[in-house]
């Protein structure tokens, strides 16, 4: 059933109405850019998925949890769709994209509101026909002509049979209650997977890699090339204080200066917001120190794509 849900007439569930509970992984999927990550981080009431301005920032299929009285979601954030590139790290990422529809119980296909390219019709084709699709179009906040939005909708619609339609803001947290509920009432009836109080599957050493490449890249920016990654040398855990070791990896020795900055100012910068983060999200102190390596080839090469963690 295709449904257009304005702000006015969405569907909520009466409290209680259901005591059946349900629990499913949801996709979260679009092309580079739509606010995919951010998305989910609003949804799970937390900062599990790195957002920046840069295309491309999510690389991993990134797990968020978020558990209510009668059920639990699992979203899964997805590397945007990517066909500029061609290289090694952009087909393991198509293919995490492509493994993900394929085994989440809904899928979330997130565009932006007034524009539907290419890119974004290729993502569309990938979704399966036999997994419900939820179109959502975000940053409806952008549109200031209401009227103009409507005829997009209707547009978009006639593309697939979608389950529902839901304009949102993931930055202003425009609608997502609306968009939860309709995400329920399509989740399979199912136990909970993950404890209640759980908001990723992720380790701790994983979400610190991501914390500091998310700085790495809103620091240096369109500066920096797209396949600098960051890999955490070692994590320890004494008492309450985390212990962090991490290099970032460049292609060559003038980003390595890039990163570094003057008289080591951009690397200062990036540690100390990454460690501000990492205290945040652990709810305890943190120890960093960064250094940034010379890796060529990385991103062209299986084996190291395998090495830093990319499957």
């Amino acid at each position: 059933m295709t449904e257009f849900i304005p702000a006015s007439a969405a569907t909520v569930a009466t409290p209680g109405s259901d005591t059946t509970f349900r629990c499913g992984y949801v996709a979260i999927v679009g092309r580079p850019n739509v606010g995919k990550s951010t998305l989910m981080n609003t949804l799970i009431g937390a900062k599990v998925s790195i957002t920046s301005r840069k295309a491309q920032t999510t690389r991993h299929r990134i797990t968020g949890i978020n558990t209510v009285a009668d059920a639990q979601f699992i979203y899964v954030d997805t590397p945007g769709f990517q066909t500029r590139h061609a290289h090694a790290l952009n087909k393991t990422l198509n293919k995490t994209v492509n493994n993900t529809l394929t085994s989440s119980d809904v899928v979330l296909f997130v565009i932006e509101a007034g524009i539907f390219g290419t890119a974004d019709q290729q993502v569309l084709d990938l979704i399966p026909n036999n997994v419900p699709c939820i179109l959502v179009i975000n940053k409806a906040d952008h549109v200031k002509d209401k009227a103009v939005l409507l005829p997009f909708v209707q547009k978009i619609a006639a593309k697939r049979d979608f389950f529902a339609i839901v304009p949102v803001s993931a930055k202003l947290r425009f609608q997502l209650d609306n968009l939860q509920t309709e995400i329920k009432r399509v989740l399979p009836e199912n136990p909970p997977i993950f404890g209640e109080d759980d908001i990723t599957d992720r380790s701790e050493k994983f979400l610190a890699a991501e914390i500091v490449r998310e700085k790495l890249f809103r620091l240096v920016g369109d500066e920096l090339p797209y396949t600098s990654t960051v890999v955490i040398e070692k994590f320890e855990q004494e008492g309450n204080l985390r212990r962090i070791f991490a290099a970032i990896l460049v292609e060559r020795d003038t980003q390595k200066s890039m990163v570094i900055g003057q008289k080591g100012s951009r690397l200062k910068e990036i540690s100390t917001q990454s460690r501000l983060d990492m205290e945040k999200l652990f709810d305890a102190p943190v120890y960093l120190e960064i250094w940034v390596k010379v890796k060529s080839g990385w991103a062209d090469n299986e084996a190291g794509l395998r090495a830093y963690g990319y499957e």
